[in-house]
C-alpha cells in the first residue's frame, strides 16, 4: 500500500483517533492493520455491530467512526444517526462496500460526513478521516459525481413542474428547489444573524473549513467557531449539513454552490 504523498507534514499532525465498525472479522482486521500502516491515524476500537460502535463511540470518544452499513443487531445507518445525535463531537465516515442510492442517502441523511467505498486506497481513506475532522465532506469521486447527477435530475423536475406544476409530496419539493435556485441574497439578519454570521453561513456552505474560513476572513479560528455556534443557535440547525440546507433554502448560494450576488 503507498504511503500517501503528503503523509510527512501529517506526521506532525495530531492522529485522528478511529473506531472501525464490520462485521466480517476477516475485513474489520484488514481495515485496523491498513490503518495502523498509515501515519496520522490511530485505531483505538473496533466493533463487530453497529450496537458496539454506538458503545464505543460513548467510551472512546474518537474523532471519527469508520462504519460499514450492513451489518446485524444495528447497521450502520442507525449506528450513524444515534452516534451523531448523542456524540456530535464525533464525525463518521462510511466505508461499504455498496454505492446505489439506498445505501448512500440514507447514510448521508443519518449524519455520515463521508462515504468510501471498500475499493477505496490508503491515502484515500486518511484523506476522507482528515477532512471530515477539518469540516469538510470526505467523500469518493464516484460518490461526489451521484450527487451532483441527483442536484441536476432535481433541478431538471423542477424545471419541468414549472410555477404550476401539480400538487402533492413531489410538487412541494420541486417548488422549493425552484425557490432555492431563483431566490436573492438574504439580508443580514434574517433569523437575527449578522452580517459576519452571514457571511460564514455563506463560507460552510461553500464547502469550506473552518482554517478556510478565517483565512478567507481574516479571523482566527476561534472566531469563527464562535460564529458558527451563533447561527446553528439562531437558525436551528444541528450541524453543517443542515446549515448547508438551511443555506440554500434561504438563498445564500445556489446549485451546485455558487454564490448568490
Amino acid at each position: 500500500m503507498p504511503r500517501p504523498a503528503d503523509v510527512d507534514s501529517w506526521e506532525e499532525v495530531r492522529a485522528v483517533r478511529v473506531v472501525v465498525a464490520d462485521d466480517q472479522a476477516v475485513v474489520r482486521e484488514g481495515i485496523v492493520m491498513l490503518l495502523g500502516l498509515l501515519a496520522g491515524v490511530e485505531v483505538v476500537g473496533s466493533a463487530r455491530d453497529g450496537e458496539e460502535a454506538v458503545a464505543l463511540t460513548a467510551e472512546l470518544a474518537p474523532d471519527v467512526v469508520l462504519m460499514d452499513l450492513r451489518m446485524p443487531r444495528c447497521d450502520g445507518v442507525e449506528a450513524t444517526r444515534r452516534i451523531r445525535e448523542r456524540h456530535p463531537g464525533t464525525e463518521v465516515v462510511v466505508l461499504t462496500t455498496y454505492a446505489d442510492d439506498a445505501s448512500l442517502f440514507p447514510a448521508l441523511r443519518a449524519g455520515a460526513r463521508g462515504y468510501l467505498t471498500k475499493d477505496a486506497s490508503g491515502e484515500e481513506i486518511v484523506r476522507a478521516l482528515r477532512d471530515v475532522t477539518d469540516g469538510r465532506a470526505g467523500l469518493s469521486p464516484n460518490v461526489q459525481r451521484r450527487l451532483l447527477e441527483q442536484l441536476v435530475e432535481r433541478g431538471a423536475s423542477a424545471d419541468r413542474a414549472g410555477p404550476s406544476g401539480g400538487t402533492g409530496p413531489g410538487a412541494e419539493r420541486s417548488a422549493a428547489a425552484t425557490a432555492a435556485a431563483t431566490a436573492g441574497p438574504v439580508v443580514p439578519g434574517a433569523d437575527g444573524l449578522t452580517e459576519r454570521e452571514t457571511e460564514v453561513l455563506v463560507l460552510v456552505a461553500d464547502g469550506l473549513s473552518n482554517q478556510e474560513i478565517a483565512g478567507r476572513l481574516g479571523i482566527s479560528t476561534a472566531t469563527v467557531k464562535t460564529h458558527i455556534n451563533n447561527l446553528f443557535a439562531k437558525t436551528g440547525v444541528r450541524d453543517r449539513a443542515q446549515a448547508v440546507r438551511y443555506a440554500y433554502q434561504h438563498g445564500l448560494v445556489r446549485p451546485p454552490g455558487r454564490r448568490v450576488t
